[in-house]
């Protein structure tokens, strides 16, 4: 599918100041500038670092899901350098308590006066962008501690609150193998996280290339893109960035035809989904589509962005029957299928 516009999205342009048109030129710039710094240090993944970019400028949460060794942590740090943010990375143990995450109140005494007082000591929470390692090994007390940190951009402690720094993402991280000893996050809370990103293996020839770099004397120089300032400013662009109504009402089809008790779900909805994606997927898509727009350097909001960040937005927002799950259908596949089942109009999109 051809990525052009439709005559409404072509004068829907006129929402957006010179200004905003100025500052998306500038991202679309420095996003290749990033991408350039990243592949320094990161070989391939370039789906990946474009939806993590996206999940920050639409200022969410994301959730990278892939096995051992395929360097999620190493990106995560890295990113954060090319962004010249606060980098804090919490390691998830079945012993970590909301304390060790959140921060806690700690006796401290006047040594002058002898008056004895509470003193707030800041946890690792309080940093721009926080990577969340193995998320799912935490119990849910735990999980739950972040994940309201997530939703609100606070955490309370007694009587008092205390703003994060803005801008403030999680990016957490879950291994789909070994599961004995974990604790899934329950949908509720996936439905926190904007995309679920599959880190998947590299091509044979990026494998030799990670080999040669990490055996031998290769060390990249990163310098940094974008400061926190101009990322919040960016972020306030992306929800400028005009979407026409025909793509608004293309992403909510594909959201309520993902219901299995919808009158829009199609059959094969019915008989392999036990529960679909709830009003929040309508929303990120529309999101993460303008995102993905203006880092391409485009006014507009097409129904080609929308069906790009599907995937990611839809993956862990449906769940699959037990005969779904027995004949070896995944939530990829029926999102697949509903791409495929509701193509945009030919005279809005080709």
């Amino acid at each position: 599918m051809a990525d052009t516009a439709s005559p409404q999205a072509t004068e829907s342009e006129a929402e957006l100041g010179s200004s905003d048109k100025e500052v998306i030129e500038e991202l679309k710039q420095a996003y290749e500038a990033m991408k350039q710094q990243l592949d320094l240090v990161i070989v391939g993944q370039e789906e990946v670092i474009e939806q993590l970019l996206i999940s920050i400028f639409c200022r969410s949460h994301a959730l990278l899901v892939g096995v051992p060794g395929l360097a999620k942590t190493l990106l995560v740090s890295t990113l954060s350098e090319v962004l010249d943010l606060g980098f804090k990375r919490i390691q998830f143990t079945p012993d970590l308590m909301p304390a060790d995450i959140t921060g806690t109140e700690v006796l401290e005494e006047d040594m002058s006066t002898g008056k004895r007082i509470f003193k707030f000591v800041r946890g690792p929470i309080f940093a721009n962008m926080i990577l969340a390692d193995e998320i799912n090994r935490t119990p849910p007390k735990t999980q739950a501690a972040l994940l309201e940190a997530m939703q609100e951009h606070h955490v309370t402690i007694g009587e008092e609150t205390y703003p994060l720094p803005d801008p403030f993402f999680v990016l957490a991280t879950q291994n789909p193998i070994e599961q004995e000893g974990t604790y899934p996050l329950p949908e509720a809370q996936l439905d926190r996280f904007m995309f679920n990103i599959r880190v998947d293996y590299p091509s044979a020839t990026e494998e030799e290339d990670i080999i040669k770099r990490v055996t031998g004397t290769y060390k990249a120089n990163i310098e940094t893109q974008l400061t926190g300032e101009t990322v919040i400013k960016l972020q306030n662009v992306v929800r400028r960035v005009p979407a026409a109504d025909h793509v608004v009402t293309y992403a909510a089809q594909i959201a309520r035809a993902s219901r299995p008790k919808s009158d829009d779900a199609p059959d094969f909805v019915r008989e392999m989904v036990s529960w679909g994606a709830g009003p929040r997927a309508g929303i990120y898509l529309i999101l993460a589509a303008k995102a993905r727009a203006i880092l391409q350097g485009r006014y507009h909001t097409t129904t080609a962005d929308v069906r790009a960040v599907a995937l990611p937005v839809l993956r862990h927002r449906i769940l699959t029957t037990f005969n779904a799950e027995a004949a070896g259908v995944t939530s990829d596949e029926i999102v697949n299928m509903l791409i495929d089942k509701f193509q945009p109009s030919a005279d809005l999109e080709i």
